[in-house]
């Protein structure tokens, strides 16, 4: 009777797995090429664990297509500056060639003008660095990707435990809203989708999404910007609502 399992069992294998093998297979040359750029947020840092980030979970919860036709790179590194991701990110861009971007950017520029001596008198400098960086980061995009190419990049959220974060953040997006009201009308993009997801009114008012709070609740005081795994999740459906999936 053993034995008759046994060999029942081995049949079903035999039967049953080269299939499954096959369905799990990625496709030979997959439609979507799925690539995050930007800081820290789109790197996934802090989240626990990283896959908890919003590139991730867009990429595992198949936002953009299903995993076997998605290839999926991450490129975003903690602390980069919108410098940082015109000088260094993307001109490696066309090595993956994605059809799909998602990016995170502004939020270091904007944390190293909280901690100057006089935030006010440095804002100015500050937003016309970050417009021009961002200008030349979503230009470069669109005229590198191919036609019906898609680039989404979130907005900042605030974080009123950081003296001088509710004034100058939106300033920030308002910056933002600017260069890609601009950037949309250059030829290359003409023919590319290019949108700002929501996160700062997402988050507004909001409690649980960052780990500054948190810290602060358990008595800790830590200059801490990142989102908990809620605020990630909260990101993700903020990039799923512009995306529209």
């Amino acid at each position: 009777m053993i034995l008759r399992l046994r060999s029942e069992l081995l049949i079903f294998l035999c039967l049953v797995l080269p299939s499954v093998a096959f369905a799990a297979l990625p496709a030979v040359d997959p439609s979507v090429r799925f690539m995050s750029l930007g800081d820290s947020l789109a790197a996934g840092y802090k989240a626990q664990p990283a896959i908890k980030g919003y590139s991730y979970q867009l990429y595992l919860d198949e936002v953009f297509g299903s995993i076997p036709n998605t290839l999926f790179d991450n490129a975003a590194v903690p602390g980069a500056t919108s410098s940082d991701v015109l000088n260094f990110q993307i001109p490696q861009v066309h090595l993956f060639d994605p059809t799909i971007v998602t990016m995170s950017v502004g939020g270091n520029d904007l944390l190293g003008l909280l901690g100057s001596p006089n935030p006010a008198q440095a804002a100015p400098a500050v937003l016309q660095q970050f417009a021009t960086n961002l200008s030349g980061i979503l230009a470069n995009l669109c005229y590198g990707m191919p036609t019906g190419g898609k680039i989404y990049l979130q907005n900042l959220y605030t974080i009123p435990e950081i003296p001088g974060a509710d004034s100058v953040v939106p300033l920030f997006n308002q910056t933002m809203l600017q260069v890609v009201g601009s950037v949309k009308r250059l030829d290359g993009c003409l023919d590319k989708t290019l949108a700002v997801a929501d996160v700062y009114t997402a988050f507004l008012g909001q409690q649980g999404l960052l780990l500054i709070e948190r810290y602060l609740k358990r008595g800790i005081v830590v200059a801490e910007p990142h989102p908990t795994n809620k605020g990630y999740r909260v990101i993700e459906d903020t990039f799923r609502a512009v995306i529209g999936r």
